[in-house]
């Protein structure tokens, strides 16, 4: 009788156990996911991140809605401080750009690091290309380009998103790269940036696809070059500025970051998640519409790729005078 309690007691307790471990592996939210958007509506960012929310819920994917919150305010730092105070959070996510390197660097005093987020899954990495107005018939090439903004000077007006980001880096090389003296104005959102070359308040935007595309298809806008590798199938006539003698090669992440702190089970959860979106093909059809690169890299691997950006991001900050 006593071996045979004694048994029962060992079964019940690898029982109890094996349930305990299922358990903590089939961790799933239990109320809806709060996906911070680090950029305003409408821009490229937004964009994506409505795409993945509406195919996480389409599929079915989550027993809970993931809801979209724009936080632009100070070129991503609303978003960064927001996050940063959900520490220990399972149910806050993010979405993020390359002002995820740049804005910590810019202002120490957010007391933002980098390497303390949880990383969940580089989804893509966008392209740019240097746009203007259809209407500037006299501008072709980037030999046009030159000598217009040259030309205009100071009142050549570049728009772009929030004070040294990425739009603000790409000017820079412009500037430099050209001789060139273009002012450059940030707006809150790539989309509203969009708006102000195709209303015609600005002279030129350095845009990802996503967020011209509306306005190229319509030809109201064009592409003069890309700041790719090689040239993109959806913009043929717009050459590499590699093809045009300046080796500079210029892509954003877009990134699916957790809170930092969050725990195993949950950072493993939201990594098989977005796999599995990344898969789909919404989301593949999504990539190719939007001329968007780059693989999927999660995990230490995508921690190492942010590590390696943020020194990048650190050089190119200090080359303009940003940061000391």
């Amino acid at each position: 009788m006593i071996k045979k309690l004694t048994l029962l007691a060992m079964v019940g307790a690898l029982s109890s156990t094996t349930f305990t471990s299922t358990a903590i592996a089939a961790w799933t939210p239990v109320k809806p996911v709060e996906f911070v958007v680090m950029a305003g509506k409408g821009g490229g960012a937004d964009k994506a991140v409505r795409l993945l929310q509406s195919i996480i819920a389409a599929d079915n994917m989550a027993p809970v809605p993931f809801t979209p919150i724009n936080k632009p305010g100070g070129s991503g730092a609303e978003a960064l401080v927001h996050l940063k105070g959900r520490t220990g959070d399972d149910h806050t996510i993010m979405f993020t750009l390359n002002s995820f390197y740049t804005t910590p660097l810019r202002q120490p005093k957010l007391g933002v690091d980098i390497a303390t987020f949880t990383p969940i899954a580089r989804m893509a990495e966008d392209t740019f290309l240097l746009w203007v107005h259809s209407d500037r018939t006299d501008i072709n090439n980037m030999a046009d380009f030159a000598k217009a903004a040259k030309e205009k000077g100071k009142k050549w007006i570049m728009a772009g998103t929030g004070k040294n980001s990425e739009d603000n880096l790409l000017t820079d090389f412009l500037n430099k790269a050209y001789g060139l003296q273009m002012k450059y104005v940030p707006y809150k959102g790539g989309g509203k940036v969009a708006k102000e070359l195709a209303g015609k308040n600005a002279d030129s935007t350095v845009n990802n696809p996503s967020e011209q595309l509306g306005f190229y298809e319509a030809g109201t806008t064009k592409a003069l070059a890309s700041f790719t590798d090689k040239r993109l199938p959806l913009f043929p006539d717009a050459p590499t500025f590699k093809e045009l003698g300046k080796d500079y090669v210029y892509y954003m992440q877009r990134t699916v970051v957790g809170a930092p702190g969050m725990s195993q089970e949950a950072s493993d959860y939201y990594q098989d998640l977005f796999q599995k979106v990344f898969n789909s093909q919404k989301w593949q059809d999504y990539r190719t519409k939007k001329s968007l690169q780059g693989d999927l890299l999660q995990g230490d691997a995508l921690m190492s790729y942010w590590l390696k950006e943020r020194d990048v991001h650190e050089v190119m900050l200090k080359n303009m005078g940003a940061i000391k």
